[in-house]
Order: structure tokens, then C-alpha cells, then sequence
């Protein structure tokens, strides 16, 4: 899984998406939360890159993804302004299409900012949409490391297979 934290993000792309993950209610999983503080910390580092914030609402959930990030985030001091909602995705493959939409169609390059274990495939989709990538890597929860990561192996088959 480690082809998937390369490049690492320079700051040099103006967008970030950060990918969703589960809230609990409107509280974000420690997944979510963990690629949170990821984003905080990069977004600190390169205060001109805007944050894509993608993801939808699911069973569970009483806010979507993206509503959840942008509380956390702006709590946190990053500016409102900084800060655009995707809140249609349900899937790795919809969050970067969707965020894709949000972008200026001159844009070719963003940062993913998501799991370690998740980079791999996010590129993957990434690319297969005509985005280059470069990425900041979220630690994953000593907790669900050996399901995640299995359940991405998986994924990652899958989007080689049928392309999403």
C-alpha cells in the first residue's frame, strides 16, 4: 500500500480534496478525524490551498461528511473562504468526480488527503478521471488498520478490474 503515498503534496496544487469517511451522527469517525488533522496540519503549512470537502450523507449520519469536516475545520481556525462543500458522494470514485465538477476546468492537478491505506486507489480513480495527484497521507486507527486495509485490497482490485 505504500505506491499510494507518492508524491507527497508540496503545496504546489491550489485544491485539496479531503475525502469523506463515517460520522457518527455529526461527529466524525476516528477515521474521518484522523484525516482531519491531516488536513489541518496542511492546510496550515499552505494557507493559499482551498479545501475540497467530499462527501454525502449516509445511514447513521445525521449531517453529511462534508458538513462534519467544515465544523471541525473552521472550529479550528481555517477560514470559511478556503473551505468548498461536495455533499451529493457515496463512494471513493463520486467524491473525486464530484469534487472534480467543483473545480475550475483549468485545473489537471489536486491533492487527496484520505487514509494511508485508501491513497492507492483514490489515485487510481483520480487518474482515471484525467487528474493528476498528489497526496497527503492520514494516519489509519490501529483499530480498524486490518479491516480497512483488507476491505481496500479488495477495492483496489475492483476499481483495476472495472475502472471505478
Amino acid at each position: 500500500m505504500n505506491e499510494g503515498k507518492k508524491p507527497k503534496a508540496n503545496g504546489k496544487n491550489e485544491y485539496a480534496v479531503i475525502l469523506g469517511a463515517k460520522v457518527n451522527g455529526d461527529v466524525p469517525s476516528l477515521s474521518l478525524q484522523f484525516r482531519l488533522d491531516a488536513a489541518l496540519k496542511y492546510a496550515n503549512t499552505y494557507p493559499h490551498v482551498k479545501l475540497i470537502l467530499s462527501g454525502g450523507q449516509g445511514p447513521g449520519e445525521n449531517i453529511t461528511e462534508a458538513k462534519a469536516m467544515k465544523k471541525f475545520l473552521v472550529e479550528k481556525g481555517i477560514s470559511d473562504d478556503r473551505l468548498i462543500l461536495e455533499e451529493k458522494s457515496t463512494s471513493t470514485y463520486e467524491n473525486i468526480l464530484f469534487s472534480k465538477e467543483l473545480l475550475p476546468t483549468s485545473v489537471q492537478s489536486i491533492t487527496i488527503i484520505t487514509s494511508d491505506f485508501h491513497l492507492a486507489r483514490a489515485k487510481k480513480l483520480a487518474d482515471t478521471l484525467k487528474l493528476q495527484s498528489d497526496v497527503v497521507s492520514a494516519k489509519t486507527p490501529n483499530v480498524v488498520e486490518f479491516k480497512l486495509t483488507t476491505r481496500e485490497r479488495l477495492a483496489l482490485l475492483k476499481t483495476s478490474i472495472f475502472g471505478k
